[in-house]
């Protein structure tokens, strides 16, 4: 077959991803073959394909077709979150263009809305994936919302109820004020940020001139103060006891109450309590009985109970307030002040503390199982940091605020009884029958049930994620479920290892008793070259199609593995995707030249040539043998590296130089076919890797039926790796290189043929590779260099090249006395590093080994040198 003379990814890239779909290669089924399943973190409805995704789908992609290709039966379940708060917001913002108000539609008209748009743009995210080369069993492809999930979810809820984990309680939550919802502590970001101190004094009550003064960041919230606390213990306000102040500005009369947890030694070790705006404040006034008044509107504006400002922003009240407080003589002074400030993960705004009737679920005894499964590493994390930082949060988890004041999501199901109470169940019908045996009411409706307006945490749903996608909770002992879970392994972000990991560990030991998946890797975050995460805001991430289109997904997906080990930062530089794509380049015009060569099946294959092949294939034993351990550990990027390594210098260069014919000479069919044996293997040791490059070269290599695609052919397996064969090699390659760097030194033209005397042994086994790699033209042992030689060591073993009236005596030498001046300078620093009993003592045993490896090196060196300049001078 014609091969191009250039790879052109993008028509490579269609052909292939269109083959390996309309084969079916991606399908999985249940069969007797050991299963290997990821079920793909679910990216938002509302999302498009960002530099995080790149990075987290690759390392899917590259763990499911190795799957594959060890003969598992690989199944990757793909799928989408319907993100409640996030796509809420857009449909809203949507219809705020169309001049349509979400409070005039009716919650079926806005839902009809929110589906619209989800149908629209629901599915743009996967097919962006497919451009990467995700192999997704898109057949098995799941939506938080479709109906199975959905189902899942509500018999959940019914279930968790029914045990006494679920409970409803006015609690203080975080009110986001911008989608006017609570949010779970988990959903709170916290920011340092530089704030002010506003120092405000309160007069006591019946007198005229006598005050104490409080501090406070947050000087809008006095408007809803119900009393003023101090320290028992602290004998500066023991006076205060039983006495009470008047609120500035709306002279409200509050108690001055004693709690300990007032901090004697902040601020003026006095406190403002306003307990429906501050959770700490909220305790205090639970234990002190304390009036609660609720100044904020939902939408972050004050209220009517503020007294005043009703229906202004809280930023904007908080300027307004600070002039009329100076002017009432209640403004001490304002200081700077650097403090951390709640920002809502979703929407990027300050959370406001408020007090809410919520549903809550009890985290205590459901965590304990997924705990210890962490600790005894029956679920593995990589890297293993982020074991402290589970375990941190495990050990002092919270109930889970579980509910929501939107309308996209899944409604929860309780339901309100017309004279009070409630009753929970999975569908209309079932509330009907248990509202009719709880009230003995048997007119009821279902008109006369009320469902509550809230509607789950967007978390409780993606938390069944791996049970979910094979209808584990509806249909318990289902194939699907009872085939591919537990799952195999979760590769996510660090930053959701509370909101969802930990999560899908509960809900797995819960509902399957077993663990969802064994392993956890977590990816770093992706940055810029300047450690700037990467944003739409900052301007500093490029679009991943864009870079597929100029760079092929081949030399994106290698380009960000360079750079990304395990659970540490990315720091992207478009560079690296260009080093994939010279990368993909190289393998592509090396498989033409062998391609190129001329044939000639009546030729013997020569001696090099057989050696060469020989040390190849132990090459390629002992690179597997390395590369699973790598991903036994999953160093993925390391695994790439090693790969990258051994087909830029291993193959491309050692292997092809010593098999490829002379100059317009055909090569044997012998080691043409040896050779395109060993190109077969190296593709698909690449294949996890680089998919589409490797799957047309593959099809190029040898004749293939139409089911024959790399992508189902098995992985090449390590034979006995001859360890000693490898180290007679790699004295052979020494041998050769110190050789070139003579010619390079002397100016010799690779065309001449040397000489080259070894002292006091024969060369070994590889002597064909050298004399051919080296252009030698005969190899003497001899007990004693020649005078005129240049000479070199490698081990302890002397050679040398004979140069004659090659070279001029008095440049060498000058050359020679200034190379040993610079080799006895860095023997001497680094003799001085091991004179220091300090570095020795306390340095890692390996550096320090480095560096006396270094010392004999230098050793060696000068005595060579030396014996050199002594010959010159003779």
């Amino acid at each position: 077959m014609e091969i191009p003379s250039k790879y052109i990814a993008s028509e490579v890239e269609d052909k292939w991803y269109g083959y390996w779909m309309n084969k079916g290669f991606f399908h999985s089924e249940p069969d007797d073959r050991e299963p290997y399943t990821i079920v793909i973190p679910p990216p938002n409805v509302t999302g498009v394909l960002h530099m995080g995704h790149m990075l987290n789908n690759t390392i899917q992609d590259i763990l499911v077709r190795r799957a594959r290709m060890l003969g598992k039966n690989a199944c990757w379940v793909p799928g989408t979150d319907h993100a409640s708060i996030a796509t809420e917001a857009k449909v809203v913002n949507k219809l705020a263009k169309d001049g349509i108000k979400k409070d005039d539609l009716s919650r079926e008209e806005f839902l009809s809305h929110a589906w619209e748009w989800t149908d629209k743009h629901g599915g743009i995210i996967l097919e962006q994936l497919k451009k990467l080369g995700a192999s997704c069993d898109w057949q098995r492809t799941c939506f938080t919302m479709d109906e199975p999930r959905s189902e899942s979810v509500i018999k959940v809820f019914v279930d968790l109820y029914n045990k006494g984990l679920i409970y409803r309680g006015i609690r203080m939550v975080n009110w986001d004020p911008a989608a006017k919802t609570a949010l779970s502590d988990e959903e709170v970001i916290y920011k340092e940020e530089k704030s002010k101190l506003y120092y405000v004094r309160y007069q006591i009550e019946g007198t005229t001139d006598e005050w104490v003064t409080v501090a406070t960041t947050r000087p809008e919230t006095i408007l809803g103060d119900t009393a003023v606390c101090v320290n028992p213990n602290d004998s500066r306000y023991a006076q205060l006891a039983g006495k009470r102040v008047l609120v500035p500005l709306v002279n409200r009369s509050v108690p001055i109450i004693q709690d300990d947890y007032v901090d004697i030694e902040f601020g003026t070790g006095c406190l403002k309590i306003t307990p429906a705006h501050d959770a700490n404040d909220y305790e205090i006034g639970l234990r002190h009985n304390l009036q609660v008044i609720d100044t904020f509107n939902d939408d972050g504006t004050l209220s009517e109970a503020a007294g005043m400002f009703a229906g202004e922003d809280r930023f904007v009240v908080r300027k307004k307030i600070v002039p009329l407080l100076e002017e009432a003589g209640n403004l001490v002074k304002i200081e700077e002040y650097n403090n951390k400030v709640g920002y809502s993960e979703r929407t990027d705004v300050i959370i406001e503390p408020k007090i809410s009737a919520q549903w809550f679920l009890k985290m205590t005894d459901l965590s304990k199982p997924a705990l210890d499964a962490v600790e005894n590493d029956e679920i593995e994390f990589h890297p293993k940091k982020f074991k402290n930082l589970y375990r941190h949060w495990m050990e002092n988890v919270k109930d889970w605020c579980i509910s929501r004041q939107l309308w996209w999501g899944h409604r929860i199901p309780v339901y309100y009884l017309p004279d009070g109470g409630y009753v929970v169940a999975e569908t209309d019908a079932k509330a009907l029958a248990l509202a009719i045996e709880k009230t003995g009411n048997g007119s009821l409706t279902v008109a006369d049930l009320k469902q509550d307006e809230d509607v789950l945490d967007t978390w409780a749903s993606s938390w069944l994620w791996p049970i979910a996608v094979f209808d584990g909770i509806n249909n318990p002992d289902n194939p699907d479920i009872n085939y591919y879970y537990s799952t195999n392994d979760l590769v996510t972000a660090p930053e959701i290892i509370f909101f969802w990991v930990a999560r899908m560990i509960i809900a797995g030991y819960e509902y399957r008793n077993d663990k969802p998946f064994k392993n956890v890797y977590f990816t770093g975050i992706v940055r810029d070259k300047l450690h700037r995460k990467m944003s739409k805001s900052l301007g500093n991430s490029p679009d991943p199609l864009d870079l597929i289109a100029q760079y092929g997904a081949d030399g994106v997906r290698v380009g960000m593995l360079l750079c990304s080990p395990a659970g540490n930062d990315l720091l992207f530089d478009e560079a690296l995707t260009e080093q994939g794509r010279n990368f993909a380049n190289k393998i592509w015009n090396t498989f033409r030249l062998v391609q190129g060569w001329q044939i000639d099946e009546t030729i013997r294959q020569p001696e090099v040539a057989r050696m060469a092949i020989d040390w190849f294939n132990q090459k390629l034993s002992e690179t597997i043998v390395t590369v699973d351990d790598h991903f036994a550990k999953f160093r993925i990027s390391e695994a790439l590296n090693l790969l990258y390594v051994m087909v830029r210098d291993d193959f491309s260069s050692w292997y092809l130089e010593a098999v490829k014919p002379a100059f317009g000479r055909p090569i044997d069919g012998k080691t043409i076919a040896e050779t395109k044996t060993i190109m077969e293997k190296v593709m698909k040791l690449l294949h996890p890797f680089m998919p589409f490059i490797t799957e047309e070269i593959y099809q190029y290599i040898a004749p293939r039926t139409d089911d024959d695609s790399i992508m189902v052919s098995l992985m090449p397996e390590a034979g006995v790796v001859d360890a000693a064969l490898l180290k007679d090699f790699e004295e052979a390659q020494e041998i050769i290189s110190a050789v070139r760097n003579i010619r390079a030194g002397k100016n010799l033209s690779p065309r001449e043929a040397l000489e080259l005397q070894i002292v006091g042994r024969e060369l070994g086994r590889f002597e064909a590779v050298v004399v051919k790699l080296a252009n030698i033209s005969v190899v003497n042992v001899v007990e004693k260099a020649d005078e005129s030689a240049s000479s070199f060591l490698v081990g302890t073993t002397e050679f040398a090249v004979p140069l004659g009236e090659r070279i001029d005596p008095e440049a060498e030498l000058k050359k020679l006395e200034e190379e040993l001046i610079y080799i006895r300078g860095f023997l001497g620093s680094v003799l001085k590093k091991l004179s220091n009993d300090k570095f020795v003592n306390s340095a890692p045993a390996a550096v320090v080994e480095a560096e006396r490896k270094k010392q004999a090196d230098a050793e060696s060196k000068i005595k060579s040198l030396t014996d050199s300049i002594a010959k010159l001078k003779a």
